[in-house]
């Protein structure tokens, strides 16, 4: 076992499914969406989720900051902090496509220690513990064996400027669709990655993340045997923005197209 406090995965576990209990509560049911840029959108259930989350952490941990994606709450610096994101996927649950997730990671002094994803339409729970392994409804996770971009299935995203900067997201993405198998595009970056670990997925590349987008998917693909770095090669910083996240076997190659 870890040497995280057990206490600490059975909460991230119980607040993804929660979360996920109240997403399909309103999925498709018109509910109120807004609008916080022309195409970034924010529903009333991100923000029931997100205050369901600050409870459940204020009860249990009352000393841990919670860092999460649509309340601005000051950080009181401490040890513990839990990165959040009630609503991976806004979009697609606003246009009715069942691609969506909660999102949690728990960092100590910095480190991401445990993980938990739930995809509440598959009924999909990914977790991880540092040092001790990810998994999926309880199986041990795996990246997947393809050695080149060209047997890969690589997954990617486009941020909220897109707008603004299509020429040059375009441009990488055809260097790798020129290369690879397939490329797709879901929506979720949590859901993304999370394949990457389960094996269906070979490699996630975005530009534009924010730390809740990726910091539970990426201890679980670490955790599946995968490698996680920027998209230029070099260490992931959480806040940075820019991922490359795969199997580790076709790490540099895509390094290689989409530099």
């Amino acid at each position: 076992m870890g040497k995280a406090d057990p206490r600490f995965l059975a909460t991230a576990i119980d607040a993804v499914v929660r979360a996920g209990a109240l997403q399909m509560a309103k999925f498709g049911t018109g509910i109120r969406v807004e609008k916080k840029g022309a195409i970034d959108l924010v529903t009333e259930v991100d923000l029931e989720v997100e205050r369901m989350f600050r409870a459940l952490v204020a009860e249990r941990f009352p000393d841990h900051d919670v860092l999460a994606e649509e309340m601005d709450v000051a950080s009181r610096g401490a040890r513990h902090r839990w990165v959040f994101d009630p609503l991976d996927g806004t979009t697609n649950f606003a246009h009715g496509v069942p691609i969506f997730c909660a999102s949690l990671a728990l960092e100590i002094d910095g480190k991401a220690e445990v993980a938990a994803i739930y995809d509440p339409n598959r009924e999909e729970l990914f977790t991880a513990e540092a040092g001790v392994g990810s998994w999926l409804n309880g199986e041990r996770l795996a990246v997947s064996k393809n050695a080149t971009v060209l047997e890969s299935m690589l997954v990617t995203g486009f941020p909220y400027n897109v707008h603004e900067k299509a020429d040059e997201f375009v441009k990488v993405f055809a260097q790798v669709l020129k290369t690879a198998r397939a490329i797709r595009r879901l929506g979720s970056a949590a859901i993304d990655i999370a394949w990457v670990a389960a094996g269906r997925m070979d490699g996630f590349w975005e530009a534009s993340l924010k730390p809740w987008d990726t910091r539970a998917a990426a201890l679980i693909l670490e955790e599946a045997g995968g490698k996680v770095t920027g998209m230029d090669g070099g260490a992931w910083n959480p806040d940075g923005g820019h991922i490359l996240a795969t199997n580790g076997l076709i790490h540099d190659e895509v390094l290689k197209i989409i530099s």
